[in-house]
C-alpha cells in the first residue's frame, strides 16, 4: 500500500509538471528562434541600404560594413547581383554563382525569405535570411545573412535542463512528502494488521499502536481493542466454565462409582453385570471430564518457556514403557542430535501432555508384538516430535477430521475423542502445529512441529 501511495503522488506530480513545463519549454524555444530570425531579418534590411547604390550603378560594393557585422556577430554576409553572382562574401571570394539557391531565386524575384538548414560541417542548424535589394521597383540583387543557430539551440537546451532540474527537485520533495504521508497512513494499518494476525493465532492482547492521526484508523483501533477485550472475556468465561464443570463433575462421579461398587456385592450375577457396564460408563465419563479439563488448560494463553524436547521424550518413554510391556508393545526412541540443539519454546507442560496423549492413542491401536517409535529431530527453525505406530492407521479423510473435538474413528470406538484435539491445541498455543500422516505398510504418524528457542511463531 505504501508503494501505491507514493507512486500515486509521483504520478500526479509528473502529470502536473508535464502540463506546466512542456508548453513553457516549447514556447521558450519558439520565442528564441523567432527572436534570432527577426534580428537577422532586421539586420539584412539595414544591410541593403549600404549596397543599393553600388548595385544600381553596377559597381563593386564596399565590404567594410559587412565585414564589421560579420566580426561582431559571427554571421556570414553574401551580396549577389541581379544575375545571382556574388559580389561580396565575408566567408569566400566573390564571383560565385548563387542563382541555383532557392532563397536567392526567391529574393531576386522580390520576396524576403528566411529558414533553417542543417550544416554538416558545424553539426547543427544554420538560420538564413535573404532580402532583395531593390530601387524603384527594380531588383538589383539580394543580401543573404547566415547565422549560426547553435547558440539558440544551446540556450534552449539549457532551458530544458533547467526545467528538468526544477522537475527533479520537485519530484524529490514530493517523494519525501509522499513517503512521510504513506508511512503515517500505513504504519498504523500494518500494526493493526499484525494485531489481527495475532488474534488469528489466539493471542488476544490489545493492539499496541502509536499515535494515529487519521480519525478513521483511530476509531478502527478502538473497535479492534474492544473486540479483543470482549473475545478475551468470552474465552475466559468459557475456559472457567469448562474447568469448573470438570472439577464439579469429578466428585459426584467418584461418589457414584463408590456407591455402585458397594451395591454390586449385594446383587446377583446378572444384576452385577449391569452394574459393571454402568461402572464402565462412569469410567468413560470420568476420562471425558479429565480430557475436557486438559483441553481447557491447553487453550489458555500462557507464557512460553524453553524446554529440552529430547530429555522430556526420554522421560515420558521411560514412564510409558511399563504399560507398553503389559500390552506386548515395544517403544523405541529415536533422537537425532546432529542437526542442532533440540530445545523448543512451548507453553509449560505442553511437550509432556503431547507425548502422553500420542503414546496413549498409539498403544490403544498398536497390535501385540508391534513397535511404537518416538522420534525427535530438528529441521531449520522447528523441532519435530513424531509418534509412529503400526496399527490400522487412518484414511486421508479420517486424518483430516481426527483433530476435531469428540471425533472418533468409529461410533463404538473407545476413548473420548479429545486426545488429538488437546495435542493440536497445545501445539498451536506453543506456536507450532500437528500433522497426521500415513505409515507404510500401515499405521499412523502423528507429528508435532514446535518452534526452536528464538524463532518467531
Amino acid at each position: 500500500m505504501r508503494r501505491r501511495l507514493v507512486l500515486s503522488y509521483l504520478g500526479i506530480a509528473v502529470f502536473v509538471l508535464l502540463i506546466l513545463e512542456l508548453p513553457l519549454a516549447i514556447v521558450y524555444g519558439d520565442r528564441e528562434r523567432e527572436r534570432l530570425e527577426t534580428g537577422a531579418q532586421r539586420d539584412a534590411l539595414v544591410m541593403t541600404t549600404f549596397f543599393e547604390d553600388a548595385l544600381e550603378a553596377g559597381s563593386s560594393p564596399d565590404p567594410a560594413a559587412a565585414e564589421r557585422y560579420a566580426r561582431r556577430t559571427g554571421a556570414r554576409v553574401v551580396v549577389v547581383d541581379a544575375g545571382g553572382t556574388s559580389v561580396l562574401d565575408t566567408a569566400d571570394d566573390p564571383g560565385r554563382d548563387f542563382s541555383t539557391r532557392p532563397e536567392i531565386r526567391s529574393a531576386l524575384a522580390g520576396r524576403t525569405v528566411s529558414g533553417t538548414r542543417a550544416s554538416q560541417t558545424l553539426g547543427h542548424d544554420l538560420l538564413y535570411v535573404t532580402v532583395p535589394i531593390a530601387s524603384g521597383g527594380i531588383v538589383h540583387g539580394a543580401v543573404r545573412i547566415t547565422v549560426d543557430a547553435g547558440d539558440v539551440a544551446a540556450r534552449v537546451h539549457g532551458f530544458w535542463l533547467g526545467l528538468a532540474g526544477v522537475a527533479g527537485v520537485v519530484l524529490v520533495v514530493v517523494t519525501a512528502v509522499a513517503v512521510a504521508e504513506a508511512r503515517s497512513l500505513t504504519r498504523p494499518l500494518r500494526e493493526l494488521e499484525v494485531a489481527v494476525e495475532r488474534f488469528g493465532r489466539g493471542d488476544l492482547a490489545e493492539p499496541e499502536t502509536g499515535d494515529i492521526r487519521v480519525p478513521e484508523l483511530a476509531a478502527m483501533r478502538e473497535t479492534i481493542a474492544t473486540m479483543a477485550a470482549r473475545l478475551r472475556q468470552l474465552l475466559e468465561e468459557q475456559e472457567r466454565f469448562v474447568a469448573d464443570a470438570s472439577h464439579q463433575l469429578r466428585t459426584p462421579l467418584t461418589a457414584l462409582r463408590l456407591r455402585l461398587e458397594n451395591l454390586r456385592s449385594h446383587l446377583d450375577e446378572e444384576a452385577a453385570g449391569e452394574v459393571d457396564l454402568a461402572l464402565d460408563e462412569i469410567d468413560r465419563l470420568a476420562a471425558l471430564v479429565v480430557s475436557l479439563l486438559r483441553l481447557a488448560r491447553a487453550s489458555e494463553q500462557r507464557e512460553r518457556v524453553d524446554v529440552d524436547v529430547a530429555a522430556l521424550a526420554e522421560e515420558r518413554v521411560s514412564t510409558w514403557t511399563a504399560l507398553a510391556e503389559l500390552e506386548e508393545v515395544q517403544i523405541d526412541l529415536d533422537v537425532d542430535r546432529t542437526s542442532g540443539a533440540l530445545v523448543a519454546r512451548t507453553v509449560p507442560g505442553a511437550v509432556e501432555q503431547i507425548l502422553d496423549n500420542l503414546l496413549e492413542n498409539a498403544l490403544e491401536v498398536a497390535p501385540h508384538g508391534s513397535a511404537v517409535t518416538v522420534a525427535v529431530a530438528r529441521e531449520g527453525r522447528t523441532v519435530h516430535l513424531e509418534v509412529r505406530d503400526e496399527g490400522p492407521g487412518l484414511t486421508e479423510e479420517q486424518r483430516r477430521h481426527a483433530p476435531e473435538r469428540f471425533w472418533r474413528g468409529s461410533p463404538g470406538g473407545g476413548g473420548t475423542g479429545l486426545g488429538l484435539s488437546i495435542v493440536a491445541s497445545l501445539a498451536s498455543a506453543s506456536g507450532g502445529r500437528l500433522l497426521l500422516g500415513a505409515v507404510e505398510p500401515h499405521g499412523l504418524a502423528a507429528r508435532v512441529e514446535l518452534p526452536v528457542t528464538g524463532a518467531t511463531a
